[in-house]
């Protein structure tokens, strides 16, 4: 497993950073935990990294249904309240990157299955549509067809995020 570690964290911690918006050693330990437990599930299909990468991205979709992340996203610290005060209370600084990435992750979180997938695959691991084709064992266009009505919900989804 320290190999496994060693070779591999760099990616996770990417993924973790991309999804959560910082590092968060806690969901790091959770997939390592995850992918140990589930060694015996791995079938040799795709690459190793893909696989410990998806495990990667559950823990965190996992992390902003936890009870833990709702009672940290509700408080408010004073420095942040100050903070919105000082940039004169515009809508657009007010929702920073962070806040806007996890209204983002929300809204791929409650896509249908299919779509999801094939949006976290695309979008987040950067598989290609003939990957994802090969592994989900459907054609390139039922994929393509599926990250187009994938973006086309989100699109509307948060149009608000648009400042339209």
């Amino acid at each position: 497993m320290k190999d496994i570690i060693l070779q591999y964290q760099g990616k996770i911690r990417a993924v973790i950073r991309k999804l959560t918006g910082s590092e968060n050693e806690d969901i790091e330990q959770e997939v390592y935990i995850k992918a140990w437990r589930n060694m015996d599930n791995y079938e040799d299909k795709g690459k190793f990294s893909q696989w410990i990468c998806m495990i990667a991205a559950n823990v965190c979709r996992d992390y902003f249904r936890s009870r833990q992340y709702k009672i940290s996203a509700c408080s408010v610290s004073s420095e942040d309240v100050i903070n919105k005060v000082r940039v004169g209370g515009r809508q657009e600084e007010i929702v920073d990157a962070k806040s806007r990435q996890k209204i983002i992750l929300k809204a791929v979180d409650d896509l249908p299955k299919k779509m999801r997938q094939v949006v976290v695959w695309h979008e987040f691991e950067e598989l290609s549509i003939e990957q994802i084709a090969k592994k989900l064992g459907v054609s390139e266009g039922t994929v393509k067809s599926r990250l187009f009505n994938a973006r086309k919900v989100l699109s509307e989804k948060l149009q608000f995020l648009k400042g339209e």
